[in-house]
């Protein structure tokens, strides 16, 4: 019978544990390292925007809109296009996204054409953003004839690289719901649908909400496939409906960090805080939406 207490007290098994525990060891050093470089970027970036652009931030600078002028040239036509352009992306890329979510997850049959959508969808997901910008501009602009440089056909453009962000999302979060919840109301009568919509849905949907934000977060920091179907023009007024000529808060950072004039440095920086605060704010309602909903089962 071998006696196991000297077989770890042996020379070879002490070398073997202790190459694992500095193995493991160098693995928390690089993962410290890698957080630190991170957080580094993160801290130059936010304090070299501070240095250089909160002082620029006022009132007029909030609600004046471009300018040739720097000192008279402000945000709010831009911000006010980036809302509208989110809301037509919100408009289209949830309800779309949710759907295909429930129907991939609970009536699709199994077979190789879901696959192949299921393998597609997730493909699109990973697609580089300008490709959905050439997309945009070839069929809502050259084929539809929508006006160009408009909330509409940017939204619509951003829903189409958000809407598989927000399928994959709705997916994972549908598919964590416990089969017993759906079991226990066929149990009692429910019809499928019932079941879907009455139960699982509900219960995944702070899942799908956290997702769809993110994405929506993403897609408000989009510049490429803006650029694609004309929202880099200067548009001095800011937009009184979705098909108006609108330009976007990354589109117009582009545009002055473009300027020659030395003024428009500091609205650069200004602007970009004001990005930065827009995109924490929506990360943080992902998060307290998580939090305030999370069931554990």
């Amino acid at each position: 019978m071998t006696d196991h207490s000297s077989l770890w007290q042996s020379p070879e098994m002490s070398r073997k544990l202790a190459r694992r525990y500095a193995s493991e060891r160098r693995f928390k050093w690089v993962g410290i390292a890698a957080i630190v470089m991170s957080l580094s970027f993160l801290a130059f970036l936010i304090i070299t925007m501070v240095a250089n652009g909160v002082g620029g931030i006022d009132v007029s600078f909030l609600s004046n809109s471009d300018s040739t002028d720097p000192e008279t040239a402000g945000i709010w036509g831009a911000f006010k296009g980036s809302l509208l352009t989110m809301a037509v992306t919100l408009a289209l890329s949830f309800p779309m996204g949710v759907l295909a979510a429930v129907y991939l997850e609970e009536f699709a049959p199994r077979n190789r054409w879901v696959d192949v959508v299921e393998v597609s969808i997730n493909n699109l997901a990973a697609v580089p953003s300008i490709i959905f910008g050439l997309l945009g501009l070839a069929v809502f602009i050259n084929a539809f004839q929508l006006p160009r440089s408009a909330p509409l056909v940017g939204g619509m453009t951003l829903a189409l690289m958000t809407m598989p962000v927000i399928v994959i999302a709705g997916r994972n979060a549908i598919k964590a719901v416990p089969p017993s919840i759906r079991d226990a109301a066929l149990a009692i009568g429910a019809s499928r649908v019932q079941v879907v919509f009455h139960h699982v849905l509900p219960l995944a949907l702070p899942g799908i909400l956290t997702g769809t934000i993110i994405g929506m977060a993403r897609a408000l920091g989009e510049t490429a496939p803006l650029l694609m179907i004309g929202m880099r023009a200067f548009v001095a007024t800011p937009p009184d409906s979705i098909v108006a000529p609108a330009t976007v808060l990354p589109m117009q950072i582009f545009l002055w960090s473009d300027e020659v004039d030395s003024g428009f440095v500091q609205n650069t920086s200004a602007a970009i805080i004001v990005l930065l605060v827009f995109l924490i704010a929506m990360n943080g309602i992902a998060i307290y939406l998580r939090n305030r909903f999370e069931q554990r089962w």
